[in-house]
């Protein structure tokens, strides 16, 4: 795929996510807008950009699916802290802001994890230079949900 359709591809993601930035029940309606929004589209965009032969799409789409699947699990904890942080920002304790530093972390760490523990199965069905495409692509449409969700989180205040 050209860099041209890349670049469309994800404005295509960012411009089905972005929902009007504000407080309470606007966040938690671009939160659910970008969730829904990368669960339906993000396999689109994977296919459209890898460009797999018949062969490499059988054995690949399995593979993914599985990945994909954990791969929910951890973006639904990371959610999860947002949503815990966003609904309690104006009187988050030290305490708690200690307690959610330590679990989104956890939750980095544990995507990191994942994105290891599947280089192998990944590699064992595409060859080095698509898997490393996978993986960039990957990147970048996490970098995308990454920037959209930062857009709605509030800076605590000191």
């Amino acid at each position: 795929m050209s860099k041209t359709s890349w670049v469309l591809s994800v404005l295509l993601l960012v411009v089905l996510a972005a929902a009007p930035a504000g407080a309470g029940e606007a966040d938690e309606a671009s939160t659910e807008i970008l969730r829904d929004t990368l669960r339906s589209n993000k396999k689109a965009l994977v296919a459209v950009n890898l460009a797999l032969s018949d062969e490499e799409a059988r054995a690949f789409w399995p593979v993914y699916d599985r990945y994909q699947a954990e791969l929910t699990i951890v973006g639904d904890r990371l959610l999860q802290v947002i949503d815990d942080y966003t609904r309690t920002f104006g009187s988050t304790t030290d305490d708690e802001a200690h307690k959610l530093v330590g679990i989104y972390l956890a939750v980095q760490r544990d995507r990191v994890a994942l994105l290891q523990a599947y280089v192998e199965p990944f590699a064992e069905v595409l060859p080095g230079r698509t898997l490393m495409r996978f993986y960039q692509i990957e990147n970048k449409i996490h970098t995308v949900m990454l920037y959209e969700l930062a857009a709605s989180i509030p800076v605590i205040a000191q």
